[in-house]
């Protein structure tokens, strides 16, 4: 995720691991089905989503160019 450089010039590596099913899963797994159902209609698309869960709740943000159509909902919901 990031490096810190200590005051020895050393570096420290730092990363965080989620097991399947936590919301960044989840969260990764929907921001890459609307990518990869926009390319596969236009492989020219620009694509930056975002996608956020709580209890209930799924939002989808971003922005798209493309002349492609996503059904985000759908998508979600699968």
């Amino acid at each position: 995720m990031g490096s810190v450089v200590s005051q020895h010039n050393s570096r420290l590596f730092t990363s965080e691991s989620v097991t399947e099913g936590h919301p960044d899963k989840i969260c990764d797994a929907i921001s890459d089905a609307i990518l990869d159902g926009l390319l596969s209609k236009d492989p020219r698309s620009r694509v930056a989503v975002e996608t956020l869960v709580t209890t209930g709740q799924v939002h989808v943000a971003g922005e798209v160019t493309t002349e492609a159509y996503a059904d985000i909902p759908t998508i979600v919901r699968e």
